[in-house]
């Protein structure tokens, strides 16, 4: 099996001819949520069942960053760069500050409790956006078995200067990964309940950014039936990189998907890291990948 696949040679840049897929540490049981640190130079992952993050740097072994985690899924960061957290056991999102406090940032909606934050993304104005699905209370595999008390399955912004948490979008079954176009006038949201129901939506959504608040529109903008776009990220140029069953998806701004990745195992997420944000980290079902790529991931802090 090839490392990649290259499905139009105008894209052919995009993965460097002698890049290769590295596997970086196996071990878990549904890994998750990983968000590169570059200060630290270190990248953060989730291992949700073993209720764990994990701490990954080259050359040295993969440690343990946080235990129990709450059976923490999605990471991402602030724009002071902290890490904001979608807790499944907890049914909340948090914040690690500098001296390792937490602090909870949104854990209900309307007087009832959430769902369980699945993937977050923060925006230049220092909103934070996350889906709210259920797959942390269906089971006690990823959180704890609970009856779900919101009405619908959210996608959310809150604002963190002033606690409000407002609902954007309410027409999903499963909201599960998102993330902003580099300029940030579109936010990509996936819906994943086929995963767990026959027939239900398979696709990421494109959704307009009006005021920087709220969303218009809501066009298909990928079919994702034949893999699951459980998470994904974007270079520079608009081009998103999502999970897709076993391998990871390449798909240009305009829609059309242009490299594939191969990949031994179930893919949940990806994020881009390394000093030049050119390394595509790959969460897998058990382990943790990589490969280096011929673009650069929209810059984070």
């Amino acid at each position: 099996m090839a490392d990649f696949e290259i499905l139009d040679s105008k894209y052919g840049s995009l993965v460097p001819s002698n890049s290769f897929l590295e596997k970086l540490w196996t071990g878990a049981r549904w890994t998750e949520g990983p968000v590169f640190f570059a200060d630290l130079d270190c990248l953060l992952f989730s291992d949700i069942p073993n209720n764990r993050m994990l701490r990954w740097s080259e050359g040295a072994p993969v440690t343990v960053f946080r235990s129990p985690s709450n059976n923490a899924n999605g990471n991402t960061r602030d724009r002071q760069g902290r890490l904001v957290t979608c807790e499944h056991g907890t049914r909340r999102v948090t914040r690690t500050e500098p001296d390792g406090t937490v602090t909870v940032l949104a854990d209900a909606y309307r007087g009832k409790r959430l769902n369980s934050p699945n993937d977050v993304v923060v925006k230049s104005d220092g909103s934070i956006w996350f889906s709210d699905p259920p797959y942390g209370i269906l089971t006690d595999y990823e959180g704890h078995k609970s009856a779900q008390e919101q009405d619908r399955c959210y996608v959310f912004r809150l604002d963190p200067s002033t606690g409000t948490l407002a609902a954007v979008a309410d027409d999903f079954e499963r909201p599960n990964g998102l993330a902003f176009s580099p300029d940030e006038s579109i936010l990509y949201v996936s819906d994943t309940s086929h995963a767990d129901r026959p027939g239900g939506p398979p696709h990421i959504r494109a959704f307009s950014v009006k005021d920087g608040k709220t969303l218009t529109g809501g066009r298909v903008f990928a079919d994702m039936r034949q893999g699951r776009s459980d998470g994904f990220r974007l270079d520079t140029d608009g081009n998103i990189w999502t999970s897709a069953g076993a391998g990871v998806h390449c798909y240009t701004p305009a829609g059309d998907l242009v490299v594939r990745i191969p990949i031994p195992e179930a893919v949940s997420n990806v994020a881009f890291g390394g000093p030049k944000r050119n390394r595509l980290f790959i969460t897998g079902f058990t382990s943790l990948y990589s490969i280096f790529l011929g673009v650069n991931g929209v810059q984070r802090p």
